[in-house]
């Protein structure tokens, strides 16, 4: 989902009910719209998306577990769009979704609409990984009601959650660090970065928090701040509660968490480490080749003939007719 403050999210999800209602019986659009519907989830597509539909459906019905919040959410029945087109799109979100928006969540609505087209949108080849980003956004907000989630931690959780974070985005967070292009930890709490590079790092970045959180006391913590969040209604006091810090404590100790784990120095321990291997590699590959060479050497020597062949060595025949 798209970082949006509680103004904005209300504006976005105008714009959706606008769009949604837009695509009414008289426009083409609509005449060519299907749907897969049951008591739990709403598909809406259009023609050549059958399979993608039937597949969303069917994660809909199986949804992927969330860490920390209970199977039931959300509660309400989910509607899920797939516009099969950027004029489409533009049209459901009112043109305020910037170009690096894979999805977006509208929890006012229980819906999400999906951008299935090929273009810079998509963040993830499998749109399946998008779809279950946004269903981490759905369950959140439904569970912890209208209260205001940090940004840093709604798409942070989304994002750990969706299986999106991995060993590759990892050391692209690395190498963001040793370049120095990572956006600082505070500037998530302030505003999201607008461009696609650095947006894209902010979601890593983001992801990070909620690992931290997760690796400091497991997802039985992430269950017990949720409980907490959901009875006080604030972040800041659920999290006293549950670890024993204020948000600044949390920042200082993640930013030291971030550092250690994808700071500059770990990648040039990691990299002095690789290098020492593959150093060890390429002499133990030198010397099994040396080795071979001389086995080779041996036999070619075995198969020359003589210095001194037994033809050339004189003849002491007195018999012999000079």
């Amino acid at each position: 989902m798209l970082p949006y403050s509680r103004v904005r999210l209300l504006r976005l999800t105008l714009a959706v009910l606008a769009g949604i209602a837009a695509l009414g019986p008289s426009t083409l659009a609509a005449a060519q719209q299907m749907r897969l519907a049951d008591s739990v989830a709403t598909v809406v597509y259009w023609p050549g998306d059958s399979t993608l539909a039937e597949r969303v459906q069917a994660q809909i019905h199986d949804p992927p577990r969330l860490p920390g919040l209970p199977p039931s959410v959300p509660e309400a029945p989910v509607t899920v769009i797939l516009a099969p087109s950027e004029v489409i799109l533009d049209s459901l979100l009112g043109g305020r979704v910037p170009e690096w928006g894979a999805g977006v969540a509208v929890p006012g609505l229980g819906t999400i609409v999906l951008p299935v087209y090929p273009s810079a949108r998509t963040r993830f080849s499998d749109p399946a990984v998008t779809l279950r980003h946004e269903w981490a956004h759905l369950a959140l907000h439904d569970h912890l009601g209208t209260r205001d989630i940090p940004r840093w931690f709604d798409e942070g959780y989304a994002e750990w959650t969706s299986g999106a974070w991995g060993f590759e985005e990892a050391w692209r967070l690395r190498l963001a660090f040793v370049l120095r292009r990572a956006p600082p930890l505070d500037s998530l709490a302030i505003d999201w970065p607008a461009d696609l590079a650095s947006a894209r790092l902010a979601y890593l970045l983001s992801a990070t928090a909620v690992q931290y959180l997760v690796e400091r006391s497991g997802e039985r913590g992430l269950e017990v701040l949720f409980r907490h969040w959901r009875g006080s209604g604030s972040f800041e006091t659920a999290l006293r509660a549950t670890y024993g810090v204020t948000g600044g404590q949390l920042e200082e100790d993640w930013r030291g968490f971030v550092k250690r784990r994808y700071g500059w120095m770990l990648v040039l321990s990691q990299s002095a480490a690789f290098w020492l291997a593959t150093s060890l590699l390429v002499l133990l590959l030198f010397r099994i080749r040396r080795r071979r060479d001389r086995w080779r050497l041996a036999r070619l020597r075995a198969r020359e003939p003589a210095d001194q062949p037994q033809w050339w060595l004189p003849v002491d025949d007195p018999g012999h007719d000079r």
